[in-house]
């Protein structure tokens, strides 16, 4: 394997990490943003306040989006042994 396949493997797995974890680091910035403006808006300043709904959309969001992710990592996987396998 030469230096240029080891690297285009490498740029094809931080693709797949951020294709992966886009969805779900949007709702929970989306969340976040929403209750930051709630809690200003009403003056209420509970730290605790902030974890609970984005947790819960958090995981409602990795329910959702799991079929995606694993067939995403299930391709990403397949096509590095395939590149192994035929290295060798």
């Amino acid at each position: 394997m030469t230096g240029a396949e080891v690297l285009d493997i490498g740029r094809e797995g931080i693709w797949t990490l951020i294709i992966v974890c886009g969805p779900i680091m949007i709702v929970g910035l989306v969340v976040g943003v929403i209750i930051a403006l709630v809690q200003a808006l009403t003056q209420i300043q509970e730290m605790t306040l902030v974890f609970v709904p984005k947790i819960l959309a958090i995981f409602v969001t990795m329910l959702l989006t799991l079929p995606f992710i694993g067939a995403m990592m299930s391709s990403y996987m397949t096509h590095v042994v395939d590149l192994i396998i035929a290295s060798n």
